[in-house]
């Protein structure tokens, strides 16, 4: 983490709006791929199944369903999270979002 002291809003300025077009289109894209990795595992897990993992020789149908979504759910996750705490950052400081 940082050392950073934490955020605070300024008086005045109101919190970030997020549901600006750039933040809606945010939430899209990572919900299709979320929708994609839990569906896609589920529909191609034969298909996955004959994929062979260099060095591992396990299926790559058995790590996206044990390992694999959990880590994409939790890189969604820890993304938008970055992408809001900027977007406040930014709107703290008066800029506009990027």
């Amino acid at each position: 983490m940082s050392d950073s002291a934490p955020l605070v809003r300024p008086e005045g300025v109101p919190p970030a709006p997020h549901n600006t077009n750039r933040h809606w289109a945010l939430r899209a894209t990572l919900l299709l791929l979320w929708a994609a990795v839990s569906f896609g595992a589920c529909f191609w897990a034969r298909d996955l199944a004959r994929v062979t993992l260099p060095g591992w020789g396990g299926s790559l149908g058995y790590w996206v369903a044990s390992q694999g979504a959990v880590l994409v759910f939790i890189g969604i996750v820890v993304l938008y999270a970055l992408v809001m705490n900027r977007s406040d950052r930014l709107r703290a400081r008066g800029a506009p979002d990027a």
